[in-house]
């Protein structure tokens, strides 16, 4: 029995990611047409109504002042950092490096737990982010390649997801997750907005309807990770992200002729290998009190495609 739950987690978990990269596909699609935040901008828009669909079965009584004011502004400010980051990163690099770079969030989250969780990280985990992040100096090979500003933004996007991971650990259940799903919605119109005074370009109507289904791809791949996760052991789910990176790779040659190189496939398979190995150790127990990496659930933050951790709070199991 535990073995068939831990099997339909898996595939639940691996049509998410389908979806989750699906996602992202139409990001670089309209992204080749249309700045970045704008894109960002539409699509979190037009994502409101499904987030508020969703948040008005939140039972937790209160309003949209937060508990925890300094670590909501922390969380804010990160999570719209991350969401222009990866907007921006897919519209200008190629998916599989994209992918590449935001699998760090791990190794990040790894680092981050110390000084916010109080995390004990001993020397088995120490040596996967050691060499994760040389994963990642291996994909970005500076001297070797010219870094871009879509390199910074992935970098900034993987930190900003990790940070964000990290924080709503903290925070546990002190605050609402109205709260904290609202408040980056409402940080990114600010910043979105304001860029459009700066580089606008009028979307036509089937662009606009392509906006609409990165909400709804992003909106339904969350929750069939919430039923995944639900359906197996999370750390059995956990890795599955990484499923992304193979999609990456068909996508990238199919709809833009990308071709994986060798230092992104080294570069990858270190990072990847890295943060399975940090998931199986915090499976295990052992030092790690938190479990942050299996318990932040992570996937690059977009806003458009709220964190299953939180969605999973507001849409609680049937009993």
């Amino acid at each position: 029995m535990e073995t068939a739950s831990n099997v339909r987690g898996a595939v639940l978990a691996l049509l998410a990611m389908g979806l989750y990269a699906t996602h992202d596909v139409v990001i670089k699609t309209l992204g080749a047409q249309y700045p970045a935040l704008q894109v960002l901008f539409f699509s979190s828009l037009l994502s409101f109504p499904l987030v508020m669909l969703v948040i008005m079965r939140d039972p937790t009584p209160g309003t949209l002042r937060p508990a925890n004011p300094g670590w909501v502004a922390l969380r804010t400010v990160v999570g719209v950092v991350a969401g222009m980051g990866s907007f921006f990163a897919f519209s200008q690099l190629p998916l599989a490096q994209v992918y590449a770079i935001l699998f760090s969030a791990p190794l990040l989250v790894t680092i981050l737990s110390i000084p916010i969780l109080g995390e004990r990280v001993g020397p088995h985990r120490w040596g996967a982010v050691v060499a994760g992040l040389i994963g990642v100096l291996i994909v970005l090979r500076p001297g070797a390649q010219a870094l871009e500003l879509g390199h910074a933004a992935a970098l900034a996007a993987a930190m900003g997801s990790a940070t964000t991971a990290v924080v709503l650990r903290k925070l546990g259940r002190a605050e609402r997750p109205l709260v904290l799903l609202m408040w980056p919605m409402l940080g990114n119109f600010v910043a979105t907005g304001a860029s459009l005074a700066l580089d606008y370009r009028p979307m036509e109507l089937p662009h606009l309807a392509l906006a609409g289904l990165i909400a709804c791809l992003g909106l339904v791949a969350g929750f069939l990770l919430i039923l995944a996760y639900r359906a197996g052991e999370a750390a059995i789910v956990a890795p599955m992200q990484y499923s992304q990176i193979l999609w990456a790779t068909a996508y990238g040659w199919i709809f833009f002729g990308e071709v994986l190189d060798l230092p992104t496939v080294l570069g990858a398979t270190v990072i990847i290998g890295s943060g399975i190995y940090i998931v199986w150790r915090e499976g295990r127990g052992g030092n790690s009190a938190n479990r942050p990496v299996i318990a932040s659930r992570i996937r690059a933050e977009t806003v458009t495609a709220p964190r299953t951790s939180l969605l999973q709070r507001i849409w609680p199991p049937r009993p």
